[in-house]
């Protein structure tokens, strides 16, 4: 089965969330392309959440350089930032 990383970010300001989904929905898909999926969702004016599923630890491990570059590049409008990981145990899709 696959796993997930799941990244909740609040920002400092809607205009810094704003800007962060409009990047990461341009540049993700070309910046993690081992990744089988990518969800982004706007829970509030400053928070969103990313979800990336990949096929294994190893293929998530691979894509941590590049989020890693993005997190860095982006930090200064963080407020929080919440990562988990773990096993992908329902991927029910109509």
């Amino acid at each position: 089965m696959s796993v997930a990383r799941i990244t909740t970010i609040n920002f400092k300001s809607k205009e810094d969330a704003d800007k962060s989904i409009k990047d990461y929905s341009e540049k993700a898909p070309s910046e993690f392309p081992e990744a089988e999926q990518l969800l982004q969702i706007r829970a509030s004016d400053t928070t969103v959440m990313a979800i990336s599923l990949y096929a294994d630890n190893d293929a998530m491990e691979r894509a941590s350089a590049a989020r890693a570059k993005r997190m860095s590049n982006n930090e200064k409008t963080f407020d929080v930032v919440d990562t988990k990981t773990g096993e992908v145990t329902l991927n029910h899709k109509n």
